[in-house]
């Protein structure tokens, strides 16, 4: 006998372990007959988790947060009990604007402290031409790009709210938003990035390991509720998807596992793009240069499918440095309350591991980020919403 479920997903390569959990027949052998459900935009993944028409769901991080705590939408609790992704956002810029930057640089273009300081001569220069402000695409308010993008730019004394425009874009529309001209620069997860510098139209300028060199971006979500009614399936769920993540993983499989998320029911984009991503190893100018990343995404190495609450700590801190909430302490409970490595430990066999300690995020500018302190963190910006 066999468990149906719906699971819904975005076409991006971090949702690997989802796609061939079910295409390689893992989630058949947990006793799991998977339907997969291809959207276009994030809004549509979230309700349909919470109104129960989805069993389970490839998701934002911080879109799980949001929706545990009430914020932007009606409060249904979620548990993620696996991470579908470490890293594997960039930030893509058009040909004007990477050579705007490029003309303001001063130093290595691979430090992001250096391009945010350039982007904001760009902006200031604009400014005093009369020139409308720059639009940045990202997925979603609550969302790693979002986070990402105005953390980058912060660093350089860009305000991400006062300086330039940030619009949402379903992630698939990202390309021809940036070939229409509809925007300057998006953030987004792969493929996308590397779709625009084929078409010759983008450049990217960073990948988001070199903002943050480990942020969680999509999870295995579930409905709290569920979870509980359904202890046994959702182990059986997360053994499958850990056991894709290994398979994804083994250099000599990519190949195979490209092939399959390149099937036009799934990400549908050519499958040497997929390999790229998956091999760290990408494009990032139409002039053909390659830059490689052992960083760039990881789905299963270095223990990132397991959830890691202080990674949910830093989401929540962004969230209030923002003004998307208020800072307290029993959300901030909640907000950790998310990850659950327990489930993952359990549902693996894995033994119980104490926290690892050190700062979790690795960011380029600031102090370590202790989830300790969220205040003492946040204090050290000076460009935020947030006030103590």
């Amino acid at each position: 006998m066999t468990t149906p479920l719906h699971i819904g997903f975005i076409p991006l390569v971090d949702a690997s372990a989802l796609i061939v959990a079910v295409d390689k027949g893992f989630a058949a052998t947990e006793g799991l007959d998977v339907t997969l459900v291809r959207e276009v935009s994030w809004s549509n993944v979230r309700d349909k988790l919470n109104i129960g028409r989805f069993d389970a769901a490839h998701l934002l991080a911080p879109v799980a947060i949001a929706s545990s705590l009430g914020l932007g939408h009606v409060k249904v609790p979620i548990v993620a009990p696996f991470n579908l992704g470490l890293n594997g956002n960039a930030i893509t810029v058009s040909p004007a604007l990477h050579a705007a930057i490029m003309g303001e640089i001063d130093g290595d273009p691979r430090n992001p402290l250096l391009t945010a300081q350039a982007l904001s001569r760009v902006v200031a220069a604009r400014r005093k031409a009369g020139a409308e402000p720059l639009t940045f695409g990202m997925t979603f308010p609550f969302s790693t790009h979002n986070y990402q993008l105005r953390f980058w730019m912060a660093a350089g004394g860009v305000d991400p709210d006062e300086d330039v425009h940030l619009v949402v874009l379903p992630p698939p529309y990202m390309v021809d938003s940036l070939a229409n001209g509809h925007v300057d620069a998006f953030c987004v997860g792969a493929p996308w990035n590397s779709v625009a510098v084929d078409l010759g139209i983008g450049h990217i300028l960073h990948f988001v390991s070199d903002i943050l060199v480990s942020a969680v971006e999509k999870v295995l979500a579930v409905r709290q509720g569920w979870s509980e009614k359904n202890p046994e399936v959702l182990a059986a769920l997360v053994r499958a998807a850990s056991r894709a993540a290994h398979f994804i993983e083994q250099p000599e499989n990519r190949a195979e596992a490209a092939g399959i998320l390149a099937k036009p029911e799934y990400i549908g984009v050519d499958a040497e793009v997929i390999l790229r991503t998956l091999g760290g190893r990408l494009k990032v100018s139409p002039d053909g240069t390659i830059r490689e990343s052992s960083r760039y995404l990881l789905v299963g190495r270095e223990g990132a499918a397991r959830p890691d609450p202080a990674q949910a700590a830093w989401l929540y801190a962004q969230m209030v440095r923002w003004g998307q909430t208020t800072m307290r302490p029993e959300a901030l409970k909640a907000a950790m309350a998310v990850f659950r490595p327990d489930l993952y430990d359990a549902a693996t066999g894995q033994p119980v591991r104490a926290a690892s300690g050190g700062d979790p995020i690795g960011a380029f500018a600031g102090p370590a980020f202790n989830p300790d302190d969220i205040a003492g963190h946040l204090a050290a910006f000076e460009i935020g919403r947030w006030k103590p």
